[in-house]
């Protein structure tokens, strides 16, 4: 039996054990305290003597700090809790969602019928579901499989918002149904656009939660059908095909107004906003996509618009899940997404009267401010008079000279095509990007650190004219000073160039605006590809990718109602299952058909989001030198489209460069995020190097699906990649099979 210890002995062991590693803050919380304090993460890895990457490793729990610095952090954030105490929790927003997942069934209660307890926020929204109810209609789709996505934490299925209980949108049908994700039915009574409003408002249990903390909730998305359009009155197609909306005295268009409702200046359109003034601080605003107006762009969303509404509400629903409730194309989604993730204020306590007021979030883009004159476009009000030439970083369109084509390349039999995963996406991940206004800089010492616009000559540096050049869209040397960002600049410096600035516009405030945008679309682009059975591992063995993409390409090609030609195609696959029964197999393709969807739409708000950054004038009346309304938006930032497309194309290559060093192979030609390469086999694992164990080259192309990592573009005879090259033309615009477009982001 232990000695009776006595009252100083236990405190002396008390104390010892308080003496240990004192316990921090979750590292969310760590990252609130900072933000509530107005402190960037510069700043404090100034204050603690460490780099901003440790502290962001710190408040992602990527790290812990560790003594002296944990004693000081501590001591830091408890400061700032006494000062910033938390409000209370909110439900969390998930950043992975493994599929549609139908919402938990609601007890009946006090008299209530079982549809009426399901039935969210209101009576008249009678909550059915498929099983319980009238069979499935022909082509709707069945509840998918969770899939595992390998190598990355367990993705966790959505917590239920109860003010959301519906899920962020639905697909309204013409006799009244509301498809829902999750195989949720409700019936909608509303016969007018009005009446339309006020029941999503009230009674449809529909909407998001917001994504950050200082931002909004996602507006309801009611998507309606031809049929639902004609319902409402909507003519079958728009008149005004220049403006895209309807006419101020469409009796749609009175019947809001009369109803106190309004519409933004886009209208209505065909993808109209419907609100009112916010009362007490909440929103009431409805968002609607017309699907017999094109609100969803085929280049976008593929044959999205002709699924049965119950796939098509899949299909959106895990977008907006995984990315955002769209809001408009694409293009318009990947922007707001940057604004919802980064939003531009956030509350902060008046001193002097105690009351809290609206202020600038740190990190954020918080105000429209106009671009140094080279980083415009020529028809922009500070590009007027301006004669001493523009940015030119821009997306690679380059052809190797066929002189340079050696005998030995011209007799392999095959041009292999590979693409870079969400090239844009790889590079925004950690840039630094300018927060502030440009400031102009006569001879400054180049900073790699410091993002800008640099004026530099790298006419007199001669690279190896079987790649393209590292400091031009085009490939070609370039002539006299030209205007650079810093990305390229630091790639010259790499290369082991002299650079030698004549002057710069700099910006004084900097961050990783990016960083957030970067993880939710690589999370949302990695869980899809996941859930089509393409392994998302960076250690994933090259050979079960490329089976595993053929079987994607396969099936998301194939028609559910043919299975004859897709079971011959699959037998001749690695990965092929010809023995599926016709059920089993319907459904592969459905799953593969209606995630290529999904993947395609995420990398369509990549380059849009990209693209918007530098939106130009629209509308046949405008006059170079006037403003433009994507001029007021905090995000309409140039510098940043630039750096990030600079990025993407110095990492092309570096790739492409430490490939000729390793094995004397050269490109045939490039386009955006293509490269084109002779093979002696119709794969790339016969060109790419690997290590004795077969693994890559690291620095080199590499197959998989993270953004950065690289596919299979198309394969092609090598002869015909010649002749196109000896006409002039660009091999890896047509090594797809078809006439790929360019698509710059813009």
């Amino acid at each position: 039996m232990p000695d009776r210890p006595n009252q100083d002995e236990l405190f002396a062991a008390v104390d010892e054990l308080l003496a240990g590693e004192p316990e921090l803050p979750a590292p969310g919380e760590r990252a609130r305290l900072r933000e509530a304090a107005g402190v960037t993460q510069a700043r404090l890895a100034q204050v603690l003597r460490t780099t901003t990457q440790t502290v962001k490793n710190w408040e992602n729990g990527r790290s812990e700090p560790r003594t002296p610095r944990r004693e000081a952090y501590l001591r830091l954030l408890e400061g700032w809790a006494a000062k910033h105490p938390a409000e209370p929790a909110t439900e969390p927003v998930p950043k992975t969602f493994t599929g549609p997942t139908p919402a938990p069934e609601q007890p009946a209660s006090g008299g209530r019928s079982a549809d009426d307890a399901a039935s969210g926020p209101g009576s008249s929204a009678r909550l059915h579901r498929p099983a319980s109810a009238a069979p499935r209609p022909a082509g709707a789709v069945r509840p998918a499989s969770t899939s595992r996505r390998p190598s990355r934490a367990k993705a966790a299925a959505p917590a239920v918002d109860a003010r959301f209980p519906h899920g962020p949108l639905a697909v309204l049908d013409g006799d009244g149904t509301a498809y829902c994700l999750g195989g949720v039915l409700l019936e909608c009574p509303a016969t007018t656009m009005a009446q339309l409003v006020e029941w999503v408002l009230k009674e449809s249990g529909i909407g998001a939660a917001r994504l950050h903390r200082h931002g909004k909730d996602s507006d309801p998305l009611i998507v309606l059908t031809a049929s639902a359009a004609a319902r409402f009155g909507l003519p079958e197609q728009l008149e005004d095909r220049r403006g895209l909306r309807l006419a101020e005295d469409h009796p749609v268009v009175r019947q809001l107004a009369k109803a106190k409702w309004k519409l933004t200046q886009r209208g209505f359109g065909p993808w109209p906003r419907i609100y009112r003034p916010a009362r007490s601080g909440q929103r009431q605003c409805v968002q609607l996509a017309i699907l017999p107006w094109d609100a969803l762009d085929t280049r976008a969303w593929g044959d999205a618009a002709q699924l049965h509404p119950a796939d098509l509400a899949r299909v959106l629903g895990v977008f907006a899940t995984r990315v955002l409730t769209p809001r408009g194309s694409t293009a318009v989604t990947g922007l707001e997404l940057m604004t919802t993730l980064r939003p531009p204020t956030r509350p902060v306590k008046d001193e002097a009267t105690g009351e809290w007021v609206s202020g600038p979030h740190p990190g954020a883009l918080t105000k429209p401010v106009d671009p140094a004159p080279p980083e415009a476009p020529p028809e922009h009000p500070v590009a007027q008079g301006w004669e001493r030439g523009f940015l030119d970083e821009e997306a690679y369109q380059w052809v190797r000279d066929p002189q340079l084509l050696i005998d030995e390349e011209c007799l392999l039999p095959y041009a292999v095509g590979i693409d870079i995963n969400t090239a844009f996406l790889a590079a925004a991940a950690r840039l630094t990007v300018g927060l502030s206004e440009p400031v102009h800089h006569t001879a400054p010492v180049f900073d790699k650190k410091a993002p800008g616009t640099w004026l530099v000559d790298l006419s007199h540096i001669e690279p190896d004219p079987r790649l393209p050049n590292p400091f031009t869209p085009s490939g070609q040397r370039p002539e006299g000073p030209g205007w650079y960002t810093t990305p390229t600049l630091a790639y010259a410096e790499e290369l082991g160039c002299e650079v030698r600035p004549i002057e710069a516009y700099l910006r004084e405030e900097t961050g990783a605006y990016l960083d957030p945008w970067h993880d939710r679309l690589k999370d949302a682009y990695l869980t899809t590809t996941a859930d089509m059975g393409i392994p998302a591992d960076k250690d994933t063995n090259p050979v079960a990718f490329l089976d595993a993409m053929a079987l994607h390409k396969t099936c998301a090609a194939a028609d559910e109602t043919h299975l004859d030609g897709l079971r011959a195609a699959l037998a001749e696959l690695p990965a092929g299952r010809a023995d599926m029964s016709d059920e089993d197999l319907a459904a592969l393709v459905r799953r593969h058909r209606q995630g290529a969807m999904v993947l395609a739409a995420v990398k369509s708000t990549v380059k849009g989001g990209i693209g918007k950054l530098r939106e130009r004038p629209q509308g046949r009346h405008y006059r170079d030198g006037e403003r433009w309304p994507a001029l007021e938006r905090p995000t309409w930032r140039p510098d940043i489209r630039a750096a990030v497309i600079a990025k993407a194309r110095v990492n092309m290559h570096r790739k492409m460069a430490k490939l000729a060093a390793l094995t004397g192979q050269y490109p045939l030609a490039v386009l955006s995020d293509c490269v084109v390469y002779a093979s002696r086999g119709p794969s790339p694992l016969d060109f790419l190097p690997s290590n004795g164990d077969g693994t890559p080259v690291y620095g080199t192309f590499r197959l998989g699906a993270n953004p950065g990592f690289c596919k299979i573009e198309g394969v092609q005879e090598m002869a015909w990649a010649v002749d196109l090259m000896e006409q002039g033309y660009n091999p890896a615009r047509h090594i797809k099979g078809g006439d790929a477009v360019l698509d710059e982001g813009e």
